[in-house]
């Protein structure tokens, strides 16, 4: 059974915190184009996780979510990934896409058989693996093409491997046209002149969908491997007399599959390579590409800096002329025009035009910062909104705190917001000054115009204008240090009697 997918396409959204996060809810307008049908249903064994395969990340994107999206850019009308029953991928996948179960884990041909009731109708069908993230819209254009320009019932896309392994070798007739792929998962009995050629299956293929759909449904499991193959329907194409072509193309990535942690390393390194010159390319600089983290979904304008050892991560976004790092992290968070923020961490927060945070600031889920402000050295800020040119400059820590416009947070002051059942909020009006290492002790309200005196721990409110004093009077003892004195000499004399 088909199962359409309720969820939508990277996008951005806001919450109603103000911050911006993934949105897989928007749709992709759909067009005209070939039916795309999505291998996803391995076990993914080897990946040794309790996550399944194609869920793991690639660039802060779920790993099956890289080809749905080149399908889709690329024009598909439809995209049906095909699934395992014990693997629910429904979360990763954008609007739109269509489901349907594998039953068995029983080959390439065996997911096509379970996926003929989508391509019934359709004119033409282009296969490829769900764990193949660095696939390209532009690839499956030129495919598609391709196929479409020579009329051949099928297309199969090649490429030349100097470690083929165990994937499937291509083999020729004599004019160099299509005869036939050799599965090589079990070598066995395979000539060595058949494992010794380097052209290899890439596992994506284009179809006359009805052509296919014949045959797939004829092939046999009549192999070592006791699984059904699309190089078998392939096979019978070719014997009843179809065309059938070879694309053969020069980028390896497209066969740059995903079977264990290392191969989504390496995975990853390419789709960032790509992610950093996109972003170059628009008028980014990045001081350093190959110490520059950015997921494929942060959104960055022109004229920002990204210095090195930088990681942007979710649903960023970064604003015109911006300089983010060294060394600062972005998760989720909106990030204004002409910003800095060196040495950070920021997670569900936005900072407006101009702000300064850092080195050293932290900015945890729910911070805002409007227009011009400021969060300093070793400053930790939590649910908090600060208002337009305050500053909090330096050893500060405000938790579900308002604080008002041209406020002034001295040194070393906190909001203690929680009173070991509930959080409290602490309101700071305008043109507030705190002296240094000023405790505020929620719910507290601090008027506009207000001061504290060093030193104090606020329990009540502050009228506008008023300076809050909540410390003990000092008390000066004369002669401390000669009294201090005498008894160590006393204890001296007692120590050597």
């Amino acid at each position: 059974m088909v199962r359409p997918n309720g969820r939508g396409v990277v996008g951005l959204r806001s919450t109603s915190q103000g911050r911006c996060e993934p949105d897989w809810r928007s749709t992709i307008p759909k067009v005209s184009g070939p039916t795309v049908l999505i291998m996803a249903a391995g076990e993914g064994t080897r990946m040794r996780s309790s996550v399944p395969k194609m869920l793991h990340p690639v660039c802060g994107r779920p790993m099956i979510a890289w080809p749905v999206l080149a399908a889709r850019e690329a024009g598909a009308e439809r995209v049906c990934v095909i699934v395992s029953p014990d693997r629910n991928l429904s979360d990763a996948l954008p609007d739109g896409t269509e489901t349907v179960v594998q039953s068995h884990a029983d080959g390439t041909g065996g997911a096509i058989r379970a996926a003929l009731d989508t391509i019934a109708g359709a004119d033409s069908v282009i296969v490829l693996n769900g764990d193949h993230p660095l696939v390209t819209a532009e690839h499956l254009t030129e495919v598609a093409q391709v196929h479409r320009d020579a009329g051949a019932a099928a297309t199969v896309v090649t490429v030349d491997r100097p470690d083929p392994e165990s994937l499937g070798r291509v083999l020729r007739d004599a004019s160099g046209d299509f005869d036939s792929i050799v599965e090589t998962k079990h070598p066995e009995g395979i000539a060595p002149e058949v494992l010794a050629i380097h052209e290899v299956n890439t596992n994506t293929f284009a179809f006359d969908a009805p052509a296919l759909a014949d045959a797939i449904a004829r092939i046999t499991n009549d192999n070592a491997a006791g699984e059904y193959y699309i190089g078998d329907a392939l096979n019978l194409l070719r014997a009843e007399g179809k065309r059938i072509i070879v694309h053969k193309v020069d980028d390896v990535s497209v066969n740059i599959g995903v079977n264990n942690r290392a191969e989504l390393a390496a995975v990853n390194e390419v789709a960032r390579r790509r992610i950093n010159e996109r972003h170059m390319l628009a008028g980014v600089t990045i001081t350093d590409p190959a110490a520059a983290w950015i997921d494929a979904d942060v959104e960055i304008e022109s004229d920002a800096v990204i210095e090195p050892g930088t990681t942007l991560r979710g649903a960023t976004r970064i604003g015109r002329a911006s300089i983010v790092g060294p060394n600062t992290t972005l998760i989720d968070s909106a990030v204004g025009a002409e910003v800095t923020a060196p040495h950070s961490y920021v997670v569900q927060s936005e900072i407006a035009d101009r702000c300064s945070v850092g080195p050293f600031a932290y900015l945890r889920p729910g911070t805002v910062l409007a227009e011009g402000a400021k969060a300093g050295t070793f400053v930790e800020l939590k649910n908090t909104r600060v208002g337009r040119g305050t500053k909090v400059p330096h050893l500060s820590y405000l938790g579900d705190a308002d604080v008002g416009d041209e406020t002034n947070i001295g040194a070393a002051t906190i909001t203690a917001n929680y009173d070991g059942f509930r959080k409290h909020r602490t309101k700071i009006g305008n043109r507030v000054h705190t002296s240094v290492d000023t405790t505020l002790v929620a719910p507290v309200s601090i008027g506009d115009g207000a001061y504290t005196a060093a030193n104090s721990a606020i329990t009540e409110d502050v009228p506008p204008g008023a300076l809050g004093i909540a410390r003990p009077r000092q008390e000066n003892i004369e002669g401390y240090a000669d009294k201090k004195a005498r008894e160590q000499t006393d204890q001296g004399d007692t120590e050597d009697s």
